[in-house]
């Protein structure tokens, strides 16, 4: 599935470097791209309600599922904290970069326009770059690191664009717990660049 997903990236990079779709189909990518994100996550949906080990493994968990995307957010602004560091980036750019978990066009735009729009490039590309990556090393992470560590490079990503991924390399009791923790980490955003971005 790595090799997939990779191979898909990059002939997508490759077709639109080089101009090799028609512009009518590239006009109508985004509402493509959107129903089939539709699709996929109606199916995702379907295996959860049909899993009961899931929802029994989330009623055992109760409160302490919430503790996931609370070390994947305290991780993500740690490691941004320290790469802006290395970087010679302030120290509230860096955490309000790190503190967009994934979602790249909501923090972007939301340091673009709070802040300065270099900043919000940069937290746009990093933000992509995250997804890019979760999608390529989340099938990975489930075969040989465990399942839980599988949803932490999605960060907010995983309530939407890589949950079709993790409930297919982790499972249904993963990709529950993954919905959980990006629906968390997605509303932590809006919250946490404007605070950290003052620092």
């Amino acid at each position: 599935m790595t090799w997939l997903i990779l191979a898909s990236v990059l002939g997508g990079i490759l077709a639109g470097s080089l101009g090799l779709l028609p512009r009518a189909y590239t006009a109508a990518l985004d509402t493509m791209t959107a129903a089939a994100l539709g699709l996929t996550l109606f199916g995702v949906g379907i295996d959860l309600g049909r899993s009961r080990g899931a929802w029994r493994e989330l009623r055992k968990l109760g409160f302490r599922a919430l503790f996931l995307p609370f070390c994947i957010a305290i991780g993500s602004l740690a490691g941004a904290t320290l790469a802006g560091c290395l970087l010679g980036l302030p120290l509230n750019e860096s955490s309000a970069i790190g503190a967009g978990f994934g979602w790249y066009s909501l923090s972007g735009v939301l340091l673009a326009q709070t802040y300065s729009l270099q900043t919000g490039a940069l937290s746009f590309l990093t933000n992509v770059i995250r997804e890019l990556f979760a999608v390529v090393t989340v099938p990975f992470l489930a075969r040989h690191l465990g399942k839980m560590t599988a949803i932490a490079p999605g960060g907010a990503t995983t309530m939407d664009t890589t949950l079709p991924i993790i409930a297919r390399a982790a499972g249904p009791e993963a990709a529950l717990l993954a919905f959980i923790s990006g629906a968390v980490l997605s509303a932590m955003v809006p919250i946490l660049i404007p605070l950290l971005i003052r620092l």
